[in-house]
């Protein structure tokens, strides 16, 4: 197709005598339309061209030799220059590509290029709960968009499968194993056993201490508290697959913290051969309080791992297996300092310098209930397996209520239910914190996935009403010049800038809010605009029109994680 923008900044670097491909960043998409389709912002240039940016615009559009058929008029307002393109072409090249493309808006702009992508990431013997789900959903999504872009890209499901909690799982075990069933429920049983040793270390430090000591014994491969790490870390994937499974969620590699313990010893010896290593209080450290970050723990006192430790480790291995140009890592804000350490020290690796600078720790918001945090700890925790079962069970009621006579009823209420759950989770900037609210989560009234799913199934009717599909080289471009089509021609051209801005900004609620902005424009021409109408080429034109919307809905949809339903 052709690229407006490119072609706008090629034609401002000649008047201008400047790089296009820095004048094509400049450019912007105006909020209101009837500021065209593209606006070129001259402020930037005022201090290097010494003049006013109204001037500066219109010096500009003076110089400008813009071919019609591309940008039908440019306008200045205040110190812009306001592009408007040319309607049949933007409505010929938005069809023509439709039907050419099986995947539309797939591009190969990633190829050549690996990107890593950690997410989902729990904790083994804990539930997997509303916080892991964000986190999942978040990382599935980018990691679909990544790959629809040409990216060579690989999932990475970094499981939380050592630490001092198992320490602490292992001596609750010991104390109390016979009063708890791990072959029913495994997870729930685990969690009361490691409140219950949590509150038992609070009152008694010595507890604390022996559970300190089971960890040390893990790491030296103590056969008793290895089987038993080795039964909790079973149950627990086991119980962790269920939930991938219905949320349709896959990962190229699923590698536990421990895989990289034998690992460890050629951190430390690089962090050593780089003189930054040092002793404190017994601990190993590197001292990063220059770069204003503290100190960062490398090994505990008593000789213990520590997770950043394992996290370097993990990235000399990505590294070597991926040779990655990115590494995102879909983790809470909470954890920014963690991160921003890590990322630091890694520079001390022996890994190619584009994998250092291509770390990126993409955070988001926590995820609290109204009464407070969710602690493991305390118990306090929405499990994710009852939202799905309480989203699903909703929408079925709704269903028996409002469509007794629909077919297949349970696998249509699958698709809603975790579709408004995960829409529900990306509909927002990811960095905002979410405050838990089953009347929220579930909510399928305004802006949610389910409106989305509507629309698409309103679509498909429209074309189960129609009977056909024209061919594109027989639909007349002028039948679709209106305002409400032309809203719905730029949105499904501008589709695949959307998800090259969602890998730009690691942000995947952009895509999120494009499928609600496509599916208002679309709600507006169905009820502006008749589709099945006397005037054939009029109704081949909206026809295929509706059919192009459809398509980008469910493309859009499926590479956040949603499926969409055939009836609603």
């Amino acid at each position: 197709m052709i690229n407006f923008k490119q072609e706008i900044a090629k034609q401002i670097a000649k008047a201008i005598n400047l790089e296009a491909k820095e004048l094509e960043a400049y450019i912007e998409i105006p909020k209101e339309v009837k500021n065209g389709d593209y606006a070129f912002p001259c402020f930037r240039l005022a201090k290097e061209l010494k003049k006013a940016p109204p001037q500066i615009a219109n010096e500009i559009k003076d110089k400008l030799v813009m071919d019609e058929v591309i940008i039908e008029k440019v306008e200045v307002l205040g110190g812009y220059l306001n592009f408007y393109s040319n309607k049949k072409t933007l409505t010929k090249e938005v069809l023509t590509e439709m039907a050419q493309k099986e995947e539309y808006g797939k591009s190969e702009l990633g190829k050549g290029k690996t990107i890593v992508v950690e997410y989902s990431s729990p904790n083994i013997a804990k539930p997997f709960h509303i916080g892991h789900l964000r986190n999942t959903v978040i990382g599935a999504a980018l990691y679909n968009i990544y790959k629809y872009l040409g990216y060579h890209t690989i999932g990475m499901n970094h499981l939380g499968d050592y630490g001092t909690q198992f320490g602490k799982l292992i001596e609750g075990y010991k104390r109390w194993g016979n009063e708890y069933n791990l072959e029913e429920n495994p997870i729930e049983e685990l969690m009361k056993i490691y409140v219950r040793i949590n509150q038992l270390c609070e009152q008694d430090e010595t507890v604390l201490e022996a559970c300190r000591e089971n960890f040390h014994l893990l790491e030296q491969k103590d056969a008793d508290c290895v089987e038993l790490w080795e039964r909790f870390k079973n149950v627990s994937l086991q119980e962790f697959q269920k939930i991938y499974d219905r949320l349709g969620i896959q990962f190229d590699a699923m590698i536990g913290e421990s895989f990289y313990i034998d690992k460890m010893d050629k951190v430390y010896e690089l962090l050593e051969q780089a003189n930054v290593l040092q002793e404190s209080e017994g601990a190993q450290i590197v001292d990063l309080e220059d770069q204003g970050l503290g100190v960062c723990m490398i090994k505990k006192s008593n000789g213990s791992s520590i997770y950043v430790t394992r996290d370097l480790a993990a990235i000399r291995y990505r590294a070597q297996t991926y040779d990655f140009d990115k590494c995102l890592y879909v983790v809470a804000y909470e954890q920014a300092l963690h991160f921003k350490q890590l990322f630091e020290v890694a520079k001390y690796l022996d890994v190619p310098e584009k994998c250092k600078q291509g770390l990126r720790h993409v955070q988001y918001g926590m995820v609290r209930l109204s009464t407070g945090k969710m602690s493991t700890r305390e118990g306090n925790v929405i499990k994710v397996e009852d939202l799905l079962t309480e989203a699903i069970n909703r929408v079925e009621d709704v269903i028996k209520e409002k469509n007794p006579e629909m077919e297949n009823p349970e696998q249509e209420a699958k698709k809603i239910g975790i579709g408004a759950v995960i829409f529900h989770n990306l509909a927002n900037t990811i960095i905002k914190d979410q405050v838990f609210d089953w009347q929220n989560v579930l909510n399928f009234q305004g802006e949610t996935g389910p409106y989305i799913q509507y629309t698409y199934v309103r679509t498909k009717s429209v074309l189960e009403k129609a009977g056909y599909l024209p061919k594109v080289e027989d639909i007349k471009i002028e039948k679709l010049l209106d305002e409400y089509s032309q809203d719905m021609i730029k949105l499904i051209y501008s589709f695949e800038d959307i998800l090259l801005q969602v890998t730009q900004k690691d942000e995947p609620s952009i895509l999120a809010r494009y499928l609600i902005d496509l599916a208002k424009a679309f709600s507006n021409f169905y009820h502006e605009n008749k589709i099945i109408v006397e005037d054939q080429d009029l109704q081949d034109a909206r026809v295929y029109l509706t059919y192009s919307v459809s398509r980008v809905l469910k493309i859009g949809a499926s590479l956040l994680g949603i499926e969409m339903p055939d009836k609603m």
